[in-house]
């Protein structure tokens, strides 16, 4: 059997097939991290965890509409006793999934050095990668009474030796490529040629990727893949067409997407045949004043309203939520 790493484009004969019955499908992710300045160096402490408590409320939010939500946990959030506290039980009773996301620079081992390189994890020695995997996927474990089964390198930063790792610790899905978003002018990876198709990494050891979200809506979005990358250095052409309706690249987030384009998006995916929707946003937002898009209460309101709009439209359209053992059972190995 061929086995690839992450960064690898998948071979048609790669795609996840899945079962017959399993229609199609919505995730929803959140990357469970501590609140940080991203503008600032980054730093192994001066991070806060004020919106941990908060991490409850959205767990109830999502049981109400019958959603089982993937909490992929970064190391300072799961080395806080509130958030065992707030989702726990859930984790334990299946009403939540429970995964791991890796910050390097707030994950132990500390040995190398901080810079903006070292914080995609593909980038550091593999030992190191490997040490922080580790250790985070036990911390997790510990804490949450689950394995976690699901990973997401911050900042997207998959690496070579990610995929065999991931093996190592008996994680069965790596949802850390964000197709169509290139980070390599940063050091990290370049998704923009990337299917959002789950695909299998590793078939033998039954390791999935299951990508973001994102798809290219418009009259020009066939050429979305090479159009949008091109004009990166001109974000006012950019910012023009999607004011036209030309070319809009849409990612499934409430984080900068609005709920009209969010649906948009949602029509694209679906009329595309994409089997499962994966939704994302990060947990700071649940709390305002820790990112640019919840400043104020009556912003976190809009979050709230945007996840209600959603929830509303994919039952409207047939899609159903899904969780991580229903996602693995369906797929045909």
């Amino acid at each position: 059997m061929r086995q690839s790493g992450i960064l690898d484009l998948p071979r048609p004969e790669d795609f996840v097939r899945f079962a017959s019955d399993f229609g199609q499908r919505f995730l929803v992710t959140i990357d469970a991290e501590e609140e940080f300045d991203w503008s600032k160096p980054f730093e192994r402490t001066g991070h806060g965890l004020a919106h941990v408590p908060r991490l409850a409320k959205f767990q109830q939010f999502c049981e109400g509409f019958g959603v089982t939500p993937l909490w992929l946990v970064d190391h300072p959030v799961a080395g806080d006793q509130r958030a065992a506290e707030a989702l726990g039980p859930a984790v334990r009773e299946g009403r939540a999934d429970i995964g791991i996301q890796l910050h390097p620079w707030v994950s132990p081992p500390h040995v190398e050095e901080l810079n903006v390189h070292n914080s995609f994890a593909g980038n550091l020695p593999p030992e190191v990668e490997r040490a922080k995997i580790r250790a985070l996927r036990n911390l997790v474990e510990q804490a949450f009474g689950a394995p976690p089964l699901v990973y997401r390198a911050g900042r997207y930063g998959v690496g070579p030796a990610t995929a065999p790792i991931l093996g190592e610790c008996s994680i069965a899905i790596d949802s850390s490529v964000r197709s169509r978003f290139d980070y390599s002018s940063h050091g990290g990876p370049n998704f923009r040629d990337h299917p959002v198709i789950p695909w299998w990494i590793d078939r033998t050891r039954g390791l999935m990727e299951l990508p973001l979200t994102t798809v290219f809506w418009g009259p020009l979005r066939g050429q979305g893949h090479w159009l949008y990358p091109a004009l990166w250095r001109v974000p006012r052409l950019r910012g023009l067409l999607a004011r036209t309706g030309l070319l809009e690249r849409i990612p499934l987030t409430p984080e900068g997407i609005n709920a009209d384009e969010a649906l948009r998006g949602i029509d694209i995916a679906l009329d595309d045949g994409l089997p499962v929707l994966v939704f994302s946003f990060h947990s700071p937002s649940l709390r305002p004043g820790n990112t640019p898009y919840v400043r104020d209460e009556d912003d976190l309101d809009r979050l709230y309203d945007w996840w209600r709009k959603v929830f509303a439209y994919l039952q409207q359209r047939g899609v159903r939520p899904t969780g991580v053992q229903e996602l693995m059972r369906a797929a045909q190995v």
